[in-house]
């Protein structure tokens, strides 16, 4: 009878591995151990296909590309971290952005007041984007995603419609045109300094979240929405402020990374496209995870185009693939 019994109960289902589950302490070491192995071997390899001078070529264009992506992805992070809203308008922002700097540079020459006015006025926009069309629809994912797509169609037709279907570099001052010489290594100033940017406003960032009263409120808030509401703390003006922060960075991104990427249709989903990656592989809702997420990205994405660009796409996104089996939450994800 006791063997019926146990025949007519259902086996229960595995749950999904996840090396960074706390029970699974070996787990944990197997994965960071292969990881590194993985990575040495890796490094082994691509040393024995380029110079070292071309080495390091490589791995500053994938730093300086990265050092774009943070731009963007630290405030994707934020958002969802914080609002769990998936925020697809943030390549639109990027571009829109970046459009505008460029008529900034074009009236008054000065690319960092292009820097500022671009900014604060994509920070506008995402203003009017929180209260005005997300704010109704908070909660319901579905019709968040498809309003956001919506309106990365929209800025995309506006952009062309006002500045045209042309490949259009931003200007850049004078003293960052050229390259510097360094013992006999020469890179461009501009990609130098847009990693010394990524660098400061990481910094700051950091300082903000764990030195700051705004940065405590955001941290709660991402732990538990409820109990920061509960403690009488306007929870509504924070996810606001986030969402401008966020839509701040995305238009400080498309003026510097426009200026050598270049701007054109359809750059928008394609930076989109990277940030997800960042955001994937560093884990969602955090800025370390972004960090960590832009440097894996970046490199990436620089190594593969030089080394075997028909896979450059396989390979950015194929390790970002084994990274969701086997820690769903990212590298430095939040549980």
């Amino acid at each position: 009878m006791t063997d019926g019994l146990k025949s007519a109960v259902p086996p229960t289902s595995e749950p999904a591995f996840d090396a960074s589950r706390s029970d699974a302490p070996t787990s944990r070491w197997l994965w960071w151990g292969g990881s590194i192995v993985a990575l040495a071997l890796l490094v082994w390899w691509i040393l024995t296909q380029m110079t070292g001078t071309a080495f390091l070529a490589q791995a500053l264009n994938g730093l300086s590309f990265g050092a774009v992506l943070f731009f963007l992805a630290s405030g994707f992070t934020l958002i969802f971290g914080l609002m769990r809203i998936t925020n697809l308008a943030h390549g639109g922002f990027y571009l829109v952005g970046g459009y505008i700097g460029i008529s900034v540079v074009r009236a008054t020459g000065n690319f960092f007041f292009a820097m500022l006015v671009s900014a604060v006025s994509i920070m506008l926009l995402g203003l009017v984007t929180e209260r005005v069309l997300l704010r109704p629809i908070r909660g319901l994912e579905k019709p968040e995603v498809l309003l956001t797509i919506g309106l990365t169609f929209v800025l995309g037709d506006l952009s062309l419609a006002i500045w045209g279907g042309d490949p259009t570099p931003i200007p850049k001052p004078d003293f960052l045109n050229g390259a510097l010489n360094i013992g006999g290594f020469i890179y461009p100033r501009y990609r130098l300094f847009v990693i010394a940017c990524a660098v400061v406003v990481g910094a700051i960032l950091f300082w903000v979240e764990k030195k700051t009263r705004w940065g405590a409120m955001v941290r709660a808030g991402v732990d538990d929405r409820e109990t920061v509401a509960a403690l009488g703390i306007n929870i509504k003006a924070v996810f606001t402020g986030a969402f401008m922060f966020g839509a701040f960075l995305a238009g400080f991104a498309g003026v510097i990374g426009g200026a050598f990427l270049t701007l054109l249709p359809g750059q928008d989903f394609e930076v989109l496209l990277f940030a997800l990656a960042v955001v994937i592989i560093g884990g969602l809702g955090s800025l370390k995870g972004a960090a960590l997420g832009v440097v894996i990205v970046g490199l990436i994405d620089s190594f593969g185009k030089a080394l075997i660009p028909e896979l450059s796409f396989f390979t950015l996104f194929a390790p970002m693939a084994i990274i969701l089996v086997l820690r769903p939450r990212g590298l430095l994800g939040r549980k």
